[in-house]
């Protein structure tokens, strides 16, 4: 298929191949040509691990301190006063055994499922459903925990979760084009940090390899990714 007319002016209006500090891409990022509905604006960074070795899995979630710019629906499974402090935090779905079954049926209208570690006996089995779409509930990403009403508060408020997938790549929402660059740069920041710590001790050699921040419907624009690493040291 041939590149759009849309690609053609975005690619027209900086050097494709350079690479830019964070402040000079947000900045392109912005002033390019954009389609009229509200874009996400994401970050892709390619790792020095091994993502074959389980010893170099990279996972966590971090709440973003700008938020992600869109409502997110929580569920959360727990009993007693544990869903009681779930509901308070604002949860919009809260059960046990009932919900399960109802996740279980096929319903999923929700982008966040919480469980208490006790509960998590009944969300196992639901791995089939869940694990695919990303919801299956893990202590890595804070949705299996007893915390359960700050759990749902960071999630409300704009948490992201993230792993690197099989070609050692990390997809990350930092927010909305509508966003200010100075809140895509706290975003930005909080996620580089949090992969920084996330680093495997196994993990030889140069981590962060490259970095790219596009928006839905933009090429990548290159980041000097080196800079922020050596800032880091």
């Amino acid at each position: 298929m041939g590149r759009s007319k849309l690609y053609d002016s975005q690619i027209a209006c900086y050097k494709h191949q350079q690479k830019y500090n964070l402040t000079e891409a947000l900045d392109i990022l912005k002033k390019i040509p954009h389609v009229k509905f509200e874009e996400t604006v994401d970050v892709a960074f390619k790792l020095g691990i091994d993502p074959k070795k389980s010893d170099q899995n990279v996972r966590g979630a971090v709440p973003l301190p700008k938020g992600t710019g869109r409502q997110v629906k929580v569920c959360v499974i727990a009993d007693g006063p544990q869903a009681d402090e779930a509901t308070t935090a604002g949860a919009d779905n809260v059960g046990s055994g009932e919900l399960v079954e109802k996740i279980k049926g096929g319903w999923l209208d929700f982008d966040v499922l919480i469980a208490t570690p006790e509960a998590m006996k009944q969300v196992r089995p639901l791995g089939r459903v869940l694990g695919p779409r990303g919801l299956m509930p893990n202590p890595k990403t804070g949705t299996v925990t007893d915390a359960i009403g700050n759990a749902v508060k960071e999630a409300k408020a704009g948490r992201v979760e993230f792993r690197a997938d099989r070609g050692a790549c990390v997809h990350v929402p930092i927010g909305k084009l509508s966003f200010s660059s100075e809140d895509l740069l706290e975003n930005f920041n909080a996620i580089y940090d949090a992969l920084n710590k996330a680093r495997p001790t196994v993990a030889k050699g140069i981590y962060f390899l490259s970095c790219t921040i596009s928006s839905t419907m933009s090429p990548g624009i290159k980041i000097n990714i080196r800079e922020m690493t050596r800032q880091q040291s």
